[in-house]
């Protein structure tokens, strides 16, 4: 019987969730506050952990970070008003499982509880050592599989060997790409095959962090150092200390805290905010970024002598467009979860959705992807994916758009289609450099790829 600490100071609540688990095989717990959860764990090992957000002592994240000092895999629950979801977002790419809003759906919740002791349970059956050159086995909330990632195109071949080169050392990486084209769990990876496995990751978009709350977020601060620190917290340097801390969309964070940021990597130390006394740290940095952090060097957006620290060995990944036959590989993968996660039977995809998805843009990469085959598994139920399972957004701007339900597609005609989708991009980046006068990381930015996949498209139509 799975053993269940719920940290909550809503009796009325607490008493429902523990009814509900209880009569679902569950053996429940509640704490009232983060202290009364410590005490709690000094006391058993719990299986999973429910967490409000505002809870009377400190934050569900921080509680999270606690427990987790005792029991690093713990999967733990954020539970978060309406408010609060920004905030719980942030949580889950620091490692919680989940967050659910209230009002709570009982069986979210226990589907999130069954899910995550599943995996655990899948965890704990791995050898404990590992070869040396062998990865370690995938923590909780990671894919086993790679397919979405590697893929089997020449580009992503080659980049992946870069990943082994690259992750057992300890240089810092920064990852380029589009939004959506899974820089996280690029950099998740290379974690999985670092030395640093079994020591934290965490990630931090910096996208969202600006002035105080990014030098907080990154460093810390102590009790009463501004308005609204009620108590004293842990930067994200200290919470992956010993592990790899990975900065998503590192071009946001203001010169000031860039500063910051280039004196922790060079000194190994950092200050909280309203302390005095540094605090020794060892982390592996990696970044992401869809900017060309050249272009802000170039500017003075971004600190120089920053970016050549963190750009010790740089990795390019290349949007779904330019994918090729791999866009099969990452649909197929994204309709197998979404069969498990929604209980569906759907087989696969019929002729002239796998024509269209050979020609759309695909400009949300894999996330949208995963989006557009969950909603049309769910719509489907069984069967194959049809074109009335799709949004209405695929059908502008694709070669076939205006198509009649195709034939089965042969070799030949799925060829034809793919040159009348090249010859359109070539007309759109002509069209994009002469109303730009050739100012190509402008052009880059109105094309929304980055400024290397512009030079490699040029080079590719003939236009350098």
């Amino acid at each position: 019987m799975a053993r269940i600490l719920i940290v909550e100071d809503d009796r009325v609540f607490s008493g429902l969730l523990e009814k509900f688990l209880s009569k679902n095989g569950y053996q429940p717990e509640t704490a009232r506050s983060a202290a009364n959860a410590a005490e709690l764990m000094a006391q058993h090992a719990y299986d999973f952990v429910i967490s409000d957000y505002r809870l009377p002592d400190t934050t569900g994240i921080e509680l999270m970070h606690q427990l987790r000092k005792a029991q690093p895999e713990l999967p733990v629950l954020l539970v978060t008003g309406y408010s609060d979801t920004r905030v719980a977002v942030q949580a889950m790419k620091q490692g919680a499982v989940d967050y659910v809003l209230k009002p709570v759906n009982p069986e979210e919740v226990l589907h999130t509880i069954r899910t995550a002791l599943a995996t655990s349970a899948n965890l704990q059956e791995q050898p404990p050592t590992q070869p040396q050159n062998t990865p370690a086995p995938p923590h909780a909330g990671q894919s086993s599989d790679n397919s979405f990632i590697s893929g089997t195109g020449p580009a992503m071949q080659q980049l992946m060997k870069h990943v082994d080169l690259v992750a057992p050392t300890e240089l810092s990486v920064i990852i380029q790409g589009e939004s959506g084209t899974g820089k996280e769990y690029l950099a998740r990876e290379i974690y999985r095959r670092s030395k640093r496995v079994h020591k934290p990751f965490v990630a931090l978009d910096c996208g969202t962090l600006t002035g105080q709350l990014a030098d907080s977020e990154l460093f810390g601060h102590a009790k009463g150092a501004f308005t609204g620190a009620l108590n004293s917290k842990k930067g994200q340097f200290e919470h992956a200390s010993g592990g790899t801390l990975f900065l998503d969309e590192v071009g946001n964070l203001s010169y000031e805290v860039q500063v910051k940021l280039l004196r922790a990597l060079q000194e190994r130390k950092i200050r909280r905010i309203g302390e005095n006394d540094d605090i020794p740290v060892d982390v592996r940095i990696i970044t992401a970024t869809n900017d060309d952090l050249r272009d802000k060097v170039a500017n003075g957006a971004f600190r120089e002598d920053l970016y050549h620290r963190l750009n010790e060995f740089s990795l390019l990944l290349p949007p779904v467009r330019d994918r090729g036959q791999d866009v099969y590989l990452f649909a197929g993968h994204f309709l197998e979860k979404a069969n498990q996660e929604l209980g569906t039977q759907v087989s696969g995809f019929s002729d002239d959705v796998e024509a269209l998805f050979a020609v759309y843009k695909w400009p949300g990469n894999l996330r949208e992807m995963r989006n557009i085959v969950r909603r049309a598994v769910l719509i489907t139920g069984s069967g194959p994916i049809g074109r009335n399972a799709l949004p209405q957004e695929m059908f502008c701007n694709t070669a076939i758009a205006t198509a009649e339900p195709a034939a089965p597609q042969s070799q030949n005609s799925s060829a034809s289609l793919h040159k009348m989708n090249e010859e359109n991009e070539k007309e759109l980046i002509i069209k994009t450099l002469n109303d730009t006068r050739f100012n190509k990381s402008k052009a880059a930015r109105i094309l929304k790829i980055d400024r290397k996949t512009l030079y490699n498209k040029m080079e590719k139509y003939g236009l350098l």
